[in-house]
């Protein structure tokens, strides 16, 4: 069987790769000066993080990790929303010029776009809030900044407000079940949208190793950028590699020894638009495939504080999961890039899923 494309469908991928290495270019060049400001205003944290959440020691991680972070800042995710943001409002801008092409290049999409761009740009300023509480050494979460329960409870309010206009504004009421169908689920989508707000953002700890964060949401945008592609979603295609451009651009500087760290501004708006994407390409069963590491990371978490609970002692010598590895002898850089192999694998895994539907 032979599939034909369309010289439109050709013009829509190119504008999307045209503008992702665009976004990839435009972040290595502002990263330099941007880099030097960090570290002229000693944008880190100022407190050691030496406990975990439930209040015991970090023994296994200060061994790795102690004192290491201290100087290194920690709003380098500012690259992977603003300067998808710039991209954004740069060609938006240019295609008020009447230009034909200029035009063309243009992604803001009110019924695709709009409500990534600003989930990613609402959860990065509430992410940046807390970086700057660390940074200057306030509040009473360990290593400065908002408690964990504060957190949970922005990123849940943000999946409420996300949550509420899928089901109301955009009439959505069905989650696709590749080769099956769809599930009605009317209202439950809101609560739904909840938890997957959540449950991603607690994936968010998986930046605690060097270009470890920065290659695992690559691949995962890249994932739904080909779902994006095969829904005919053209703009939020473009859309998901001019944000994998500017993660790309992160991770060249971000790979051992880091210049800096994502951050909560970064996590936090990564986190967030993911969980939109997913839904606007109906992709929720796959998530945690393509998202494997994510939910792998949390998962390990939350399996370390039961086990210690109930059986009171270590599941794993230490959580997250890519320290346990650390702890049984393993290189920092080994433990990244064959977290990158699976990631892949299962990004891979998760779109041929996706695409059964």
């Amino acid at each position: 069987m032979v599939f034909e494309v369309d010289s439109y469908t050709v013009w829509q991928v190119i504008r999307a790769f045209a503008l992702g290495f665009f976004s990839f270019v435009f972040a290595l060049a502002i990263i330099p000066k941007f880099t030097d400001f960090m570290y002229r205003h000693q944008l880190w944290r100022k407190k050691d993080k030496d406990k975990s959440i439930d209040g015991q020691k970090l023994k296994v991680f200060t061994k790795f990790h102690g004192g290491e972070g201290t100087r290194v800042p920690r709003v380098g995710g500012l690259i992977v929303w603003v300067v998808p943001l710039l991209v954004a409002v740069i060609f938006y801008l240019l295609s008020l010029l009447n230009n034909d092409i200029l035009s063309e290049l243009n992604f803001l999409h009110r019924s695709q776009t709009w409500l990534p761009l600003f989930a990613l740009v609402a959860a990065s300023l509430l992410g940046l809030t807390d970086d700057l509480l660390q940074i200057k050494g306030k509040g009473k979460y360990i290593g400065g900044g908002l408690k964990l329960s504060w957190r949970i409870a922005i990123v849940g309010l943000i999946g409420l407000i996300g949550g509420w206009w899928f089901y109301a504004k955009l009439g959505v009421e069905t989650i696709g079940i590749p080769g099956w169908g769809s599930l009605f689920v009317g209202w439950w989508l809101v609560p739904i949208f909840i938890v997957t707000m959540i449950a991603t953002y607690g994936g968010s700890i998986i930046d605690g190793l060097d270009g470890l964060a920065g290659g695992t949401f690559a691949t995962i945008f890249g994932a739904f950028a080909v779902i994006s592609f095969f829904n005919l979603q053209y703009h939020l295609a473009t859309f998901c590699l001019v944000l994998v451009g500017a993660i790309l651009a992160f991770l060249w500087f971000n790979i051992p020894p880091a210049r800096f760290y994502l951050g909560e501004t970064g996590v936090m708006g990564l986190c967030a638009t993911l969980t939109v994407i997913t839904f606007f390409t109906d992709s929720l069963i796959v998530l945690p495939i393509i998202a494997f590491l994510l939910f792998l990371e949390s998962g390990s978490v939350i399996l370390q504080l039961l086990y210690k609970k109930f059986k009171k002692r270590k599941l794993f010598l230490a959580a997250p999961i890519h320290h346990h590895f650390e702890a049984k002898g393993w290189p920092h850089y080994k433990v990244t890039m064959r977290f990158w192999v699976i990631g892949g694998v299962m990004a891979l895994v998760g779109v041929a899923i996706r695409l059964l539907g």
